[in-house]
């Protein structure tokens, strides 16, 4: 079958649409039709080499759409059902059996390894291997072949244009709040970097009720963007003083939870010395492999403090995803005030908007 897909010929190279064939599903795969696929930093870390990646590839990983055939085997989904596609996980490993697949012993095989765990890919061009499968699914394409494992079904009046992103970055941000750091009522919380990860960190902490939620960032609009999501309080980090403004805010106790989302090392170093006693830093940024953080230990080792770092939000999709959406239903985790959509044929302009600050996040759809 032909479908159009955005492929990268070559690290930091543009994306181009070009016709490619992808197979039928396989025993265990679903094929589904996109309405819709965010736009994601990851896919532009891959995009220019941030970690070994083959090319041609087919990237995108935030995918929403319709269900238009199923393989052997498949029961969870039919045709016709809209779904989100997550991330995606080999689930049969300890990790996965106890209910943590972001941390699947075999995650990078099933999401990053440019093809099926057999070494086939589902796409080509004139016979010619194209990389696919990033997380599951490869989603900057107009058809994705995706798995149990990683399809989560949603009810048929759920807007996919809107909610493509939870498959990962938005997961990643409420879930590191809910699952991960499990903040409570009344807690505490700092937010470094408000794109899409951080925004969606700053709804779920409001949502939850922490009382003192402190979005950081250097660029003001999107601080004061950050205040009509639920953030109590904003600091813009290049002209004030940080550790001022956060003893200030909370009294000198310091924040019982602080989240680094933009994967600086400066900036996670920055952040230990913001927590109370008792204090946890989670981090969520994709930083380049052999990055180094220095934390002191000395005078700080009386506070007990934790350092984690955080994948997909500790989330289960299937349970995750069904979650964030009734909070959207409810008016507490408001997507649309982050999102703008771009055509596919605009893909390259919607990472320029990314990058730039333009755009928190940008949704490319499907006509």
């Amino acid at each position: 079958m032909q479908i159009s897909a955005a492929v990268v010929s070559a690290a930091s190279a543009d994306f181009e649409i070009q016709p490619l064939e992808i197979e039928e599903p396989r025993a265990g795969e679903i094929r589904v039709k996109l309405v819709a696929t965010g736009v994601c930093h990851t896919d532009a870390f891959i995009r220019d080499g941030g970690y070994p990646t083959n090319f041609p590839v087919v990237l995108g990983h935030e995918g929403a759409g319709v269900v238009e055939s199923v393989g052997e085997a498949v029961t969870s989904v039919k045709p016709g059902d809209r779904v989100v596609l997550g991330f995606n996980s080999c689930g049969h490993c300890e990790n996965c059996l106890s209910g943590k697949p972001a941390y699947c012993l075999e995650f990078n095989a099933y999401n990053f390894g440019g093809g099926r765990t057999d070494g086939t890919s589902v796409l080509s061009s004139d016979g010619e291997r194209i990389d696919s499968n990033f997380f599951g699914q490869s989603s900057f394409a107009t058809y994705a072949i995706a798995t149990e494992r990683n399809v989560v079904k949603v009810d048929d009046d759920a807007p996919l244009e809107l909610l493509g992103p939870l498959g990962c970055g938005l997961s990643t941000g409420a879930g590191a709040i809910i699952n991960s750091l499990q903040v409570g009522a009344g807690a505490s919380v700092g937010v470094f970097g408000t794109g899409a990860v951080g925004s969606a960190a700053i709804m779920a902490a409001a949502a939850i009720g922490a009382t003192t939620i402190v979005a950081l960032d250097l660029n003001d609009d999107r601080l004061a963007l950050a205040k009509e999501l639920g953030a109590t309080h904003s600091i813009n980090s290049g002209n004030e003083d940080v550790a001022a403004r956060v003893a200030e805010i909370t009294g000198g106790r310091g924040l019982d939870f602080v989240l680094d989302t933009t994967g600086v090392a400066a900036v996670t170093s920055s952040a230990a010395p913001l927590l109370a006693v008792k204090g946890t830093l989670g981090l969520v940024g994709a930083a380049k492999p052999g990055d180094e953080v220095k934390f002191e230990v000395g005078a700080s080792l009386i506070k007990g403090w934790t350092f984690k770092t955080i994948v997909e939000g500790d989330a289960v999709p299937q349970d995750f995803i069904p979650r964030l959406v009734h909070l959207w239903r409810l008016g507490k985790f408001p997507i649309e005030k982050i999102s703008k959509t771009f055509s596919f044929e605009q893909i390259n302009e919607a990472f320029e908007a990314s990058k730039s600050g333009e755009v928190i996040k940008p949704v490319l759809v499907f006509e």
